[in-house]
């Protein structure tokens, strides 16, 4: 599988496995080494994680599995993230990002893990209450006590990137984003833009919508999936789920989705669209449907 530069000494793998939704899988920890080497036979050595996954479990179950197999841990590269948390005192959810908890949130991660270093730790969400020279010390200290080897950020906007970047005496490598052909909102306001600016390749979740694109009877999905069948006959793709990835694939932002499915079958479509091409008729055929307008 093609590999994507973040920096010298580290690369990820073209599509990334999601772990957001382990805890529903129902897997033993037997089962889940299982998808973990499954993935791994597939060329995906990339797994992306947060804390608050799960409840604060996924982490855990995770590491549970690799357990089984230590010697898998340098064969893969762990993505995680905090800045989240639920305080139960308020019933509410809230964004922390202050050293205090980003370093405890690592803490927490490593132990999960079972493992001594994070390959990309990643804010969250951007915090309006965000000190950005906290941060800024968090991840200098976990930099050099090697806890964490690089650092990124999900769902921010140029403004966001550029006010952390600046605090930062090293480079981000990657900003974790929503693009689907339904959900274009990042496609449109400049974020992958920022990415191809900085050379940064994106982290894409949602993929495929949530399932929105499959399910949904507004007339953006209906139309969506009209167009996505006829480019499925075209280039001789098995499902229209492959379509949606490879529409990510040929961007040359070097998006990489993540695939974020227990099951074998799904994971084993994202890796076929690999070998799709889309032609720049067909990348816009698609992108028109979803706006449901042609481009100016």
């Amino acid at each position: 599988m093609e590999r994507i530069r973040l920096a010298d000494d580290l690369t990820f793998s073209r599509l990334i496995h999601g772990c957001c939704r382990l805890a529903d899988w129902g897997y033993s920890r037997e089962q889940l080494l299982g998808l973990i080497e499954f993935c791994l036979e597939r060329g995906i050595t990339t797994f992306d994680h947060a804390d608050i996954y799960g409840d604060y479990t996924c982490e855990s179950r995770f590491g549970e599995a690799l357990a089984l197999k230590p010697s898998l841990r340098g064969q893969i590269e762990i993505v995680t993230k905090c800045g989240i948390k639920r305080p139960p005192k308020y019933g509410m959810k809230l964004y922390d990002t202050s050293k205090t908890h980003i370093i405890a949130s690592v803490e927490q991660s490593l132990a999960n893990f079972r493992t001594d270093y994070i390959d990309v730790l990643l804010i969250h969400r951007p915090d309006p209450f965000m000190n950005p020279e906290e941060v800024a010390e968090a991840f200098c200290q976990l930099k050099q006590d090697g806890k964490v080897r690089y650092f990124g950020v999900s769902n921010f906007k140029r403004s966001q990137w550029e006010m952390l970047q600046s605090y930062l005496p090293f480079p981000l490598v990657t900003n974790q984003i929503e693009v689907s052909a339904y959900r274009l909102e990042n496609l449109e306001d400049g974020t992958v833009d920022l990415c191809l600016e900085k050379r940064v390749p994106p982290m894409v979740w949602s993929p495929l919508a949530g399932g929105a694109i499959f399910s949904a009877d507004d007339d953006r999905a209906v139309r969506l999936r009209g167009t996505l069948e006829q480019v499925r006959g075209e280039v001789g793709a098995e499902t229209i789920d492959e379509v949606l990835y490879a529409w990510l694939l040929v961007h040359p932002a070097r998006m990489m989705p993540i695939v974020g499915s227990g099951k074998q079958e799904r994971i084993e479509r994202a890796v076929r669209a690999l070998s799709l091409s889309l032609s720049r008729e067909q990348w816009f055929a698609i992108l028109q449907s979803s706006m449901g307008h042609d481009v100016p």
